[in-house]
């Protein structure tokens, strides 16, 4: 799995992980940050989440980074922004409002392209990235937002039912990836309604992780 892959599937409009409303982990917990307006909330692989929608309301300052123009285009249409587009070094950035966003790959995104971020939401990050990456993955958020707290979304199922993404990722593999640098709690456990993709049972977790130098 490569950036080929998701560019193809916005290319082609196969968009169903896109949700028709902001994810109810999300309206139910952010507030266990206690961010004040005006903070900075980093959105990995961020599509046109209405996610970001909500946390605009929520009057914070929203940076995402996603490979697909057409998704970047999308959100920022969906949102009625005229976006300022600027060439940087790691990406094309989007910028209107109070949202920044970054077109390219991740782990061409450095610290000081994100400025000082108060909190990661990751809804659909990780758990879209096959376990060859996922470490990498793990260990270049931390770095480029400082270790800053987490609200991330996972999902547990049994993996040789169903070939990903999304894949699954179990408590044991998120100590494993951010266990030296967070202290964790699990918020919330729903079982998803008629299973993943009605093929075989699945639980969605939300996880509070909070620094352990913070």
């Amino acid at each position: 799995m490569d950036a080929l892959f998701w560019q193809k599937k916005w290319e082609q409009n196969q968009i169903g992980f896109h949700e028709p409303q902001p994810h109810s982990f999300l309206v139910r917990h952010f507030a266990s940050f206690g961010l004040t307006e005006g903070a900075c909330v980093f959105v990995p692989l961020c599509g046109k989440s209405l996610d970001i929608h909500w946390l605009l309301e929520q009057s914070f300052v929203v940076v995402g980074v996603e490979l697909s123009r057409i998704a970047v285009e999308s959100l920022f249409q969906d949102l009625g922004y005229a976006p300022c587009i600027t060439e940087r070094n790691e990406a094309l950035l989007f910028e209107a409002g109070n949202l920044k966003v970054y077109v390219g790959n991740i782990f061409d995104l450095t610290e000081k392209a994100l400025g000082n971020i108060s909190a990661v939401y990751d809804r659909a990050a990780l758990i879209a990235l096959p376990e060859a990456m996922r470490h990498a993955y793990a260990d270049h958020v931390i770095s480029i937002t400082q270790n800053a707290p987490q609200l991330l979304i996972t999902l547990e199922y049994e993996q040789a039912l169903r070939k990903g993404p999304p894949f699954s990722v179990d408590a044991e593999e998120v100590r494993q990836l951010y266990g030296a640098f967070y202290t964790f709690e699990v918020l919330e456990r729903d079982v998803l309604e008629g299973g993943l993709k009605g093929v075989c049972p699945a639980e969605e977790l939300v996880w509070h992780l909070t620094p352990l130098s913070k």
